[in-house]
């Protein structure tokens, strides 16, 4: 009976090192997990979740995660928004793509609007509409949920925009330490 036995080492005309097979030479190549959400708006409020799972648990968030093999990244934010809020949302356009190299992940946020009524489903305890100044800044679980949410304030209406990306030296690593402002969107 083979084992299969990895080790660390830069294969041939790479500059990184690997998991390598040391049977077969196989290359497992461990790439970063891509994200998609949506920042969702009815009338002059937006769709949040509060966290039912780890990381973060109890904490506010878009509805957003990892997508799944044979899907587009449209297809993921109208699940995610499914799964975490039993919503039915129709995408506008891209509004931003954020990297988190801290946890190797890639974020495709949308723009969308809510198409019909919305409950918590199993990944959230509960799922509210907030206007812009209700929205508990404090309770996001996430930096980029900040960004998202400031970034769509930013374009809100415009019909075409730049897609966004991190705001300037910010990687993810902690929470903004000031809120956004509190004028309304």
């Amino acid at each position: 009976m083979n084992t299969i036995r990895f080790s660390q080492r830069i294969p041939d005309g790479d500059n990184r090192a690997r998991n390598v097979c040391e049977t077969c030479g196989f290359i497992d190549y461990v790439n970063p997990r891509i994200v998609a959400g949506a920042v969702v708006q009815q009338q002059d409020a937006l769709l949040l979740c509060r966290r039912a799972i780890e990381p973060r648990r109890g904490f506010w968030t878009i509805p957003a995660g990892y997508m799944e093999q044979h899907e587009t990244a449209e297809m993921a934010a109208r699940r995610e928004a499914m799964e975490e809020a039993c919503a039915d949302i129709t995408l506008d356009a891209l509004l931003a793509v954020y990297s988190v190299p801290r946890i190797s992940q890639v974020q495709l946020i949308f723009r969308a609007v809510l198409a019909g009524g919305f409950a918590p489903g199993p990944e959230s305890l509960e799922v509210k509409l907030f206007r812009w100044e209700d929205i508990p800044w404090n309770e996001l679980a996430f930096p980029s949920v900040h960004w998202a949410l400031n970034h769509f304030k930013n374009v809100r209406g415009e019909a075409t925009f730049a897609t966004f990306s991190n705001p300037p030296d910010e990687l993810g690593d902690t929470l903004p330490s000031v809120q956004a402002d509190d004028s309304p969107i």
